[in-house]
C-alpha cells in the first residue's frame, strides 16, 4: 500500500540553492496577474525536492507562468521552508505569491492530521478518532509502541512530534503513530539529551513545560526560570501542570481548589519536575531546555498578550501579577 506522509514542520532544504545560477542572464520573470485563476490541480511535493524542482513542477502543471517567478518569491519568504512533502490542491494560472500561499495552506492538504505544538496524547487521540480510527485500536497501538532511544519507555507523551501529517485513507494506525515517532527521531537526531545533571527524560519534560508556559520569544528565559527554581528547591507552581492533571485546555487561570488536586503532575504541591512531559514540544522548546538564557529570574508573568516579564524579586512579581489581574478583568486575554 502506498502511503504519503507529510510533515509540515519538517524543514526540507527546498530553497537553499543559489538563485544566481538559476536565473543567470534573466531579468524578467513572467507572472500571472490576479483574477486569471483556472481549475485546481494536485501537486505532490516529494521529500527533499529543491526549490527549483518545485518551481518547475508548478510551471509544468500550469500553476505559475514561469518557474523563476515562483522561485524568486519563495527565496524571499522564509515560510517557504515549511512547504511540506505530500499532496497539495492549488489553482492554475495564479501569481507566484498566491501559489506560495496555497502551498502553505493546511486546508488545501487532503486527509490531514495536525499535531500542534504542545499537544497532548489525549488530544492526538481525538484527532485520530476524527480521522476514522476507533479509540480501542488507537490505545492498543499506543500501548504496543515504545518511545525512541535514548528514552526507551512505554509512555509516548511528548514523543508524537508536532507537525502536519497526511495519509491515504486506509492507512493503519500503526503507520500513523510510527510516522509521528519517526518525525520526533528525525527532528532531534542531532540532540545531545543532557544539560548539567539532567537526564533525557527530564530535558524533554522541561521542554514540554517551556512549550506550554512560554512563547518562542521567551522560551530561553522560561527554561532558565525552571532550572533556577529547581536548583533552589522551589516548587515550580505552573498552572499548565494543573491543567494537564485535570485534562483541561484553553483556560488561563487556576483556582485555589485546582492547585490542591492530588496528582504527581501538580507542581503546586509537589516539588521538582512532574513525572514526564505534559505535551509534545517542538525543536525550539527542546533547544531552549538545552540552552537556557542566562539570568537569575525566579518568577515570570504574562501581564498582557505579548508582554511576559521576568524577575528575581517576589515583590516585583506581585506587582506585575496585580497588573495581569487588572488586564484579565478588562478582557485583554479574550
Amino acid at each position: 500500500m502506498k502511503v504519503r506522509l507529510l510533515t509540515a514542520a519538517f524543514v526540507v532544504a527546498l530553497f537553499t540553492i543559489a538563485i544566481r545560477p538559476f536565473a543567470a542572464g534573466i531579468e524578467a520573470a513572467p507572472d500571472y496577474t490576479e483574477g486569471t485563476s483556472g481549475p485546481e490541480v494536485i501537486i505532490e511535493i516529494m521529500p527533499g525536492e529543491t526549490g527549483s524542482e518545485i518551481a518547475r513542477k508548478l510551471m509544468e502543471l500550469g500553476v505559475v507562468k514561469s518557474s523563476l517567478a515562483f522561485f524568486r518569491i519563495a527565496v524571499a519568504d522564509p515560510r517557504s521552508a515549511r512547504i511540506a512533502p505530500g499532496e497539495h490542491r492549488v489553482e492554475t494560472r495564479i501569481p507566484a505569491k498566491v501559489a506560495l500561499e496555497q502551498l502553505l495552506d493546511a486546508m488545501r492538504i487532503p486527509n490531514l492530521i495536525i499535531v500542534r505544538d504542545g499537544e497532548r496524547i489525549a488530544e492526538v487521540i481525538e484527532s485520530l478518532q476524527d480521522f476514522g480510527f476507533s479509540k480501542a485500536e488507537i490505545l492498543a497501538e499506543l500501548k504496543r509502541s515504545e518511545s525512541p532511544a535514548p528514552f526507551m519507555g512505554k509512555n509516548l507523551e511528548g514523543f508524537l512530534y508536532p507537525a502536519h501529517y497526511s495519509f491515504n485513507r486506509g492507512v493503519s494506525v500503526n503507520v500513523v503513530i510510527e510516522s509521528m515517532l519517526e518525525r520526533f527521531r528525525a527532528s532531534t537526531k542531532d540532540v545531545e539529551w543532557k544539560y548539567g545533571k539532567y537526564q533525557p527524560q527530564e530535558i524533554l519534560t522541561i521542554a514540554s513545560l517551556v512549550q506550554t508556559e512560554g512563547t518562542p520569544d521567551v522560551f530561553g528565559k522560561v527554561a532558565r526560570v525552571i532550572y533556577n527554581r529547581l536548583e533552589k528547591g522551589m516548587p515550580l507552581q505552573f498552572d499548565s501542570t494543573v491543567h494537564f492533571a485535570l485534562n483541561r485546555r484553553g483556560e488561563i487561570r487556576v483556582s485555589i481548589k485546582d492547585t490542591q488536586v492530588k496528582s504527581p503532575y501538580n507542581t503546586f504541591i509537589n516539588r521538582g519536575l512532574p513525572p514526564g512531559p505534559i505535551g509534545s514540544p517542538n525543536r525550539e522548546a527542546i533547544d531552549a531546555a538545552l540552552n537556557p538564557a542566562e539570568g537569575d529570574w525566579l518568577y515570570f508573568v504574562t501581564v498582557k498578550p505579548f508582554d511576559t516579564r521576568f524577575t528575581s524579586s517576589y515583590d516585583q512579581f506581585l506587582l506585575w501579577k496585580a497588573e495581569y489581574k487588572r488586564n484579565f478583568k478588562a478582557g485583554l486575554f479574550e
